[in-house]
């Protein structure tokens, strides 16, 4: 991580760094970048709350796939 101090673009008030990846040969890398402006007078202010890129889950929960017959070991329409 570095020490450099980042600022808004817009109104020059110090803004947080936040880790944004990329991928380079493969691996994925981080590189740090300003984060959103605070300052309720910019611009390009951004109103604090929940990360926008906060991982949800996808498809039904394991109980929910073995209840409904659909996951492993399930009786399929197929016999020998």
């Amino acid at each position: 991580m570095d020490r450099e101090q980042r600022v808004c673009p817009d109104c020059g008030q110090p803004v947080q760094s936040v880790v944004r990846r990329h991928k380079t040969l493969g691996a994925w890398v981080p590189r740090w970048v300003p984060g959103p402006c605070h300052n309720p007078e910019c611009t390009a202010y951004v109103e604090p709350g929940p990360r926008p890129d906060a991982p949800e889950p996808d498809g039904p929960e394991p109980a929910d796939v073995a209840e409904s017959g659909q996951g492993p070991g399930a009786a399929g329409g197929r016999r020998s």
